[in-house]
């Protein structure tokens, strides 16, 4: 193979990659793999089970079959694959949510990267007409959805950074920000001696109240409502912020440090979990997720970066602490 054929080679799966993305997405919204599930079945079977026209259907899962996502056998019928499993809800690693918005607002923010790139200013916004969070208020029926794809993004990271960051010496644990609160009680699960407090917006912070009132950790776990930007709950051993910096520009990621920072005891620690980008040409997702933030108004950062806003909010960067995952563990105190 010539140097020009790898060339073409390259930019033939990067764009067949955005047609696949775009392919599980629609799958996800019909929940084929939930009609699979049950068993293998044709198109037209399946067309019937999810209100999909029949022929186009069985171009769409044709062409998934061709990635390894179903498979079709000789009578016709589309089977499970382990690519196509997990698209099913409520399994362990589900990955539906995520692909579902992955095929709606964030695929049509990618197409304001343009705008972002010339302008320094969020595509999200050109494109939907509002900022992402405001967006979300303003339509409730994806809340459920969002807080599965962050979960199926980042939920496999808790584990790694209890490996990593050892939360034994923590009575009291503060998740700011804390969305569905499925991090806090893995942190919880783990250390029964520890408490824990999920602070959130008074939205999100009643949907995290009914999922962790089935959770099993009853006197052990408090839901909390408030805003970041004003305050946070104070006299925690520990106030985690998890991928919520990289939400916001520097100005904003500084109020939010210095928030926690007013609230944050002599002993206390505060642990960013995110990515950091590291130096060079080195691969790595999290400059393509920084990508992602740039549509939406926020960042990934460098270890410098996290050093010079951490500076800005009164608190010292004691050390980073890589993961299993791709994220590490920035972690700081008040400074002296």
């Amino acid at each position: 193979m010539t140097g020009q054929d790898n060339v073409r080679s390259f930019f033939k799966q990067v764009f067949g990659g955005a047609w696949i993305a775009q392919a599980l997405s629609v799958a996800a919204e019909l929940g084929l793999a939930d009609e699979v599930a049950a068993g293998p079945q044709s198109a037209a079977e399946l067309a019937r089970r999810t209100g999909a026209d029949a022929g186009s259907l069985h171009r769409l899962l044709r062409a998934l079959a061709s990635a390894g996502v179903f498979s079709e056998d000789a009578e016709g019928r589309f089977a499970m694959t382990p690519l196509a499993a997990p698209l099913q809800a409520g399994i362990p690693g589900s990955q539906k949510a995520m692909a579902a918005m992955m095929g709606a607002e964030f695929h049509d923010a990618w197409g304001g990267l343009l705008h972002s790139v010339r302008t320094g200013k969020p595509g999200f916004d050109a494109r939907f007409g509002a900022p992402f969070f405001e967006y979300m208020t303003a339509h409730p029926e994806r809340h459920g959805v969002y807080d599965d794809a962050m979960t199926s993004v980042h939920g496999h990271e808790t584990g790694a950074v209890l490996d990593a960051v050892d939360f034994s010496r923590f009575r009291t644990v503060v998740d700011v920000g804390g969305g569905n609160g499925s991090a806090l009680a893995g942190i919880l699960r783990r250390h029964p001696s520890a408490r824990g407090v999920l602070f959130d917006l008074p939205a999100v912070a009643d949907r995290a109240a009914a999922a962790l009132g089935r959770a099993g950790l009853a006197g052990r776990l408090d839901v909390a409502r408030g805003d970041f930007f004003a305050a946070v709950p104070p006299g925690a051993d520990a106030y985690v912020l998890r991928h919520i910096l990289h939400d916001w520009q520097d100005p904003e990621a500084v109020a939010i440090l210095r928030n926690c920072r007013r609230a944050m005891g002599p002993g206390s620690r505060l642990l960013v979990v995110e990515s950091v980008l590291p130096p060079g040409n080195a691969p790595s997702f999290g400059k393509w997720l920084d990508l992602m933030m740039l549509l939406v108004g926020g960042r990934e950062r460098t270890a410098e970066e996290f050093r010079r806003i951490f500076d800005q909010a009164g608190l010292r960067l004691e050390r980073i602490v890589p993961t299993a995952a791709e994220v590490c563990v920035i972690e700081g105190t008040t400074a002296s």
